[in-house]
């Protein structure tokens, strides 16, 4: 078994490819359990955020993972391929390690990649799918964000993607205050990007969500009212903004519902930012007249402002990188022996039984103490070098050269 990673982000594949390989939160136990039932990994975890999916895993192949994963989304290898990178054992420990730091991230030095990669670990252990490698693997990641975060400026001066939004709909409107703002969803996205709305003061503020309660405490918190999804037709039309981030897997605002929203405003144009992945809001909206609609992929310009400023960070960020990972393959490393080691405890164990055996049966003859000591020495000595001998009377040329060489390291010997 050995540690694999494959998956796609922002850099690799558009967002049209990458919401075809989401995995909703519902979903990750099953996959999970999937993924290690059908013996392709022994161990996994899911990363599945708006900007990549990554599986991580301990597994004998990794064209089998890749394999489950295009039968799991029902897509063809062939047509995943282009998109993804497949990474191993030091590779794959790299790339985990400069995603929890935020190297990789369309937000140079975010941090809420980290939240994310600890929610994955969490369904991977809820579900049995966490094992010693990538516990390990994990422990690792997290102690490097956190060395990278406390020792590099990488996170100064970024532009977040929620504050990202607020810039982009200052581009539509002269200001946010008359506005009356709509957020779909209730997640953690969305409380951020509300945070940043509500600090603008708008005209009025309304959360539409699954579930009425949970939508109500988002709303409360910025003196807004909550709506349930069914009330999002009728109610669109009152809005001027529209900011969604549902975990739903297919769109939750068809063209047709914001065709007849735009009637009833007379026109007046909307701005709709689409944070989801899969996406909410069907992609033939961006086609109306009145509507602004923008999507993760869409923001990238904005949030690269001040990208600049933190390259230096990010040049230290990689260096600690570098350092983490060649502590984590040696880590790798010294697992591979372990086996080795074992099985040689084991040997020695049942040469020193055998001979003790044979030593008290000599004694309890009424063979001399001191007779019998020196017999149980001699048989130690002899079972101990037969192997080593042996092999180096059965290996010939450079075979033979690299064993002795082999053998006088492991000994420490000085031959004349």
């Amino acid at each position: 078994m050995q540690l694999v990673a494959l998956g796609l982000n922002h850099h690799t594949a558009p967002l049209a490819i990458r919401e075809q390989l989401a995995f909703p939160a519902e979903q990750l136990a099953d996959a999970l359990r999937d993924l290690t039932d059908s013996r392709a990994a022994h161990e996994a975890a899911i990363l599945s955020t708006c900007n990549r999916t990554e599986i991580y895993a301990g597994a004998e192949n990794i064209d089998a993972v890749l394999h489950w994963l295009a039968r799991n989304r029902g897509l063809d290898v062939d047509t995943l391929r282009p998109y993804l990178y497949l990474l191993d054992a030091e590779a794959a420990a790299r790339h985990a390690f400069r995603v929890a730091s935020g190297l990789d991230s369309m937000v140079l030095g975010e941090t809420q990649i980290v939240g994310q990669i600890k929610d994955a670990v969490r369904a991977a252990e809820q579900c049995g799918a966490l094992g010693v490698l990538l516990n390990t693997l994990f422990q690792k990641t997290f102690s490097a964000a956190k060395a990278v975060r406390s020792q590099t400026a990488i996170g100064a001066n970024s532009v977040s993607m929620a504050a990202a939004g607020v810039k982009l709909a200052l581009q539509i409107f002269p200001s946010i205050r008359e506005l009356n703002v709509l957020f779909i969803g209730a997640g953690e996205m969305i409380e951020l990007v509300a945070t940043h709305f509500a600090a603008q003061q708008p005209a009025g503020i309304t959360v539409a969500n699954r579930t009425l309660e949970r939508g109500e405490r988002l709303a409360q918190e910025f003196g807004g009212r909550a709506i349930v999804l069914q009330d999002l037709a009728s109610q669109l039309a009152q809005h001027d903004v529209v900011v969604t981030s549902t975990a739903s897997p297919v769109p939750v605002l068809g063209k047709g519902a914001v065709e007849k929203a735009l009637k009833a405003r007379r026109h007046k144009p909307m701005f709709m930012l689409d944070l989801a992945v899969p996406r909410d809001i069907e992609a033939e909206v961006g086609e109306l007249a009145d509507v602004f609609l923008y999507t993760v992929d869409d923001i990238a310009a904005i949030v690269d402002a001040g990208r600049e400023e933190r390259r230096a960070a990010a040049e230290t960020a990689e260096g600690i990188i570098q350092e983490k990972t060649r502590e984590f393959s040696q880590w790798l490393a010294g697992r591979d022996t372990v086996p080795v080691i074992r099985a040689l405890q084991v040997e020695a164990e049942r040469v020193r039984r055998h001979a003790l055996e044979a030593a008290a049966k000599r004694l309890h003859k009424g063979e001399a103490p001191e007779d019998v000591l020196e017999f149980l020495s001699r048989q130690l000595t002899n079972k101990l070098l037969h192997p080593p001998l042996q092999a180096l009377n059965s290996h010939h040329g450079q075979a033979k050269a690299e064993l002795t060489d082999a053998l006088a390291r492991l000994y420490n010997l000085r031959p004349d």
